[in-house]
């Protein structure tokens, strides 16, 4: 892989692997594969697999979680997510090193479908590491850190506003406030940076440098953005850190990244 996150051919290489997961987190991921294959049989499960900061080798024990997205033969039933969420309830008990665990279900139908195909296709194949069963990125394409990539995984941070200031105007502990705080930063950065991606020519995962290279870019923003990259690191109750993120660097970086890519393909 080169310093731009791309394999040899000039696309997107996978970010994550199982060889490393830090030693600390080698228990919880044992942990997550033995309930998940003792939990959901082959009839629903297709695959499993590990994303974000465990696969990639950055987390820290007591700060990062642990995220898992689940393949499912079906669209997911209630049942489905009753059983993701006694299983995240037993890994985040048994395992003071994690943060909480969170698990996605999608179907392996919309996973593939031509809609999804730069967005939670790209995931699966790139962001996602294989845990359990077939690997649903042999069916999927190789990706470049084109202008296409860029719309359809972010070009929808419009809608995303319109829920957080939702969120925020309910949220009523600072609990949810930091909660809310966090995903707002992370996907404010991830934003910044695919809006620049196609122009720098590579793919990273980390906050530090997606705000780093961003601010290269948009010089006059950086510092913002230098701060979104903090707050999603460590989240803040205070509204006035949040406030800025979803009243002012989160609208000017919607409309820019419409201006630049134009907006993601809606979804049903």
């Amino acid at each position: 892989m080169s310093e731009r996150g791309l394999a040899g051919d000039g696309t997107i290489a996978r970010e994550g692997a199982l060889d490393r997961v830090p030693t600390a987190f080698t228990p919880v991921v044992e942990a997550a594969r033995t309930l998940i294959a003792e939990t959901f049989d082959s009839v629903r499960l297709h695959s499993a697999y590990l994303y974000g900061s465990i696969p990639r080798g950055t987390a820290t024990p007591g700060v990062s979680d642990l995220d898992l997205q689940l393949a499912l033969h079906r669209e997911p039933t209630a049942a489905d997510r009753a059983d993701t969420t006694s299983i995240e309830i037993a890994l985040d008990h048994a395992f003071p090193q994690i943060d909480g665990a969170g698990i996605l279900l999608t179907s392996t139908r919309t996973l593939l479908s031509d809609l999804e195909r730069h967005d939670a296709g790209f995931f699966i194949a790139c962001l996602c590491t294989p845990l359990l069963g077939p690997d649903l990125a042999e069916q999927l394409p190789c990706y470049r850190p084109t202008a296409l990539l860029a719309r359809e995984t972010n070009g929808d941070l419009t809608l995303a506003l319109q829920r957080w200031h939702t969120r925020a105007a309910e949220a009523a502990t600072d609990a949810d406030r930091r909660a809310l705080s966090r995903a707002v930063a992370r996907r404010i950065v991830r934003t910044g940076f695919t809006l620049i991606m196609p122009r720098w020519g590579g793919w990273t995962s980390d906050l530090n440098q997606s705000a780093e290279l961003f601010g290269r870019y948009y010089p006059e923003r950086a510092g913002q953005m230098r701060t979104a990259a903090a707050t999603g690191r460590a989240p803040a109750a205070d509204p006035a850190v949040l406030n800025p993120l979803i009243d002012d660097l989160g609208p000017w970086l919607a409309a820019e990244y419409t201006a630049v890519h134009g907006e993601k393909a809606p979804r049903p």
